[in-house]
């Protein structure tokens, strides 16, 4: 445990688990103030990590490096000022990665009104799920075993989808990031408010990553129904 802790949840401290709900919303809502930034950031310069790496496989291999070695240096610092400082790198980050699709979009006829509706729609599914992690009693474990089933088939998908690049797969694993978004942010809430996560750096990280993943989700979705899936 490092001595830098002043407002994060410390597992000797017995947090009240409503306590470590409310911080996990906080800290996630300000999470998206970086990520927007880095949205803006990439926008603003142009940037595209695979056009930049000059191959689309080593551009790949950054994006996973990046992604997996920040949630493992925010991990180890779940209950640290560090972690809360890393997360918001990680947003930043995300925040460039996702750039390039809503240039696109943006780019189209129609395409601000197809961002806005993912957007409503993200927000619509997350509070249900909030409010059904809240409401409904199922068994966390079971869920659990569920989804790491679900996530090993949609990282598959994705190498798979990225080596041959077939719309109807994309489209697929798109639906299906979709669903499975929408169920980690139920199982992480849950878990939050049973008592099995006591760090909400941990639990904002989750509830990002899901949220993240269900709206790039949804609108390359809207964008192959719209008949403009780039």
């Amino acid at each position: 445990m490092q001595n830098d802790v002043y407002d994060y949840t410390n597992p000797a401290a017995g947090v009240q688990r409503s306590s470590v709900l409310r911080k996990t919303y906080g800290l996630l809502a300000l999470s998206f103030i970086p990520c927007a930034m880095g949205a803006f950031a990439a926008a603003a310069t142009g940037f595209n990590i695979y056009g930049a790496s000059g191959n689309r496989w080593i551009g790949f291999a950054i994006v996973l490096a990046f992604f997996y070695g920040m949630i493992f240096l925010i991990e180890k610092n779940r209950y640290s000022n560090v972690g809360a400082g890393l997360l918001m790198v990680f947003t930043f980050g995300m925040g460039g990665l996702i750039s390039p699709l809503l240039q696109y979009s943006l780019g189209i006829p129609g395409g601000a009104g197809l961002v806005g509706t993912a957007a409503v729609m993200t927000a619509a599914i997350f509070g249900i799920m909030s409010f059904t992690a809240h409401k409904a009693s199922f068994n966390t474990q079971s869920l659990s075993r569920f989804m790491m089933i679900g996530a090993v088939v949609l990282m598959i998908g994705v190498v798979a989808n990225f080596a041959f690049h077939i719309p109807m797969l994309g489209l697929a694993i798109a639906g299906g990031f979709a669903v499975f978004s929408s169920l980690a942010i139920m199982w992480q809430t849950r878990v939050v408010i049973e008592g099995g996560e006591d760090s909400h750096i941990s639990a904002a990280l989750s509830i990002f990553i899901s949220i993240y993943n269900l709206f790039s989700s949804l609108l390359q979705i809207l964008l192959a129904l719209a008949g403009s899936d780039d």
